[in-house]
């Protein structure tokens, strides 16, 4: 029996030893070595889950704002566009309004096509810009021709070569101008 109480005399004292040595280890700022914590660990994952979830649905509704803003944009510049090309026929048209007709009728017609197209322009939006005697703005004219005519004020359109057209605050095309003085 003394061989047992000896063995257990070690065992003891071996175990005071290695609680010594953990106490010593705590003590000291050294930490003990941690099993990782399963719950922590899901956690931390859930939290980075989260974040990438609520940055993309930031970033989806960045996305919708962004395109419904561009797809509003879209519809007036598309319409000034067509309406820019018609121009050229209004300017015909008005051309072919001053021509000498020997038909009354035709010249009627002519003239109530012309009414509705102006009423269409109207109905859009679009207004002539550039009249004579008005002051130049290089904002809605451009100024080709230059003429000193002392019954005119300084910097006042003197003759419309070409009439401008606006839609709203944008110009479909600047009304090209001479001027006076």
């Amino acid at each position: 029996m003394s061989e047992e109480k000896k063995t257990q005399a070690a065992q003891e004292a071996v175990e005071e030893v290695l609680n010594e040595e953990a106490s010593a280890e705590t003590q000291a700022g050294q930490p003990e070595e941690q099993q990782p914590d399963p719950v922590a660990e899901l956690q931390k994952e859930l939290d980075e889950t989260k974040d990438r979830l609520m940055r993309t649905l930031a970033e989806y509704d960045n996305f919708r704002k962004r395109t419904q803003k561009e797809r509003e944009g879209l519809f007036p510049e598309a319409e000034a566009g067509v309406l820019t090309r018609f121009l050229p026929f209004m300017d015909n048209f008005e051309r072919a309004m001053q021509a000498e007709c020997a038909d009354p009728d035709f010249k009627k017609g002519m003239e109530m096509i012309y009414q509705s197209f102006c009423e269409i322009f109207s109905s859009m939006g679009v207004e002539p810009i550039g009249n004579e005697g008005e002051t130049f703005d290089p904002n809605l004219h451009n100024a080709v021709m230059h003429e000193e005519n002392p019954d005119l004020g300084e910097n006042v359109v003197s003759m419309v070569l070409q009439k401008g057209w606006k839609r709203g605050e944008k110009i479909l095309r600047y009304a090209m101008v001479k001027t006076a003085n």
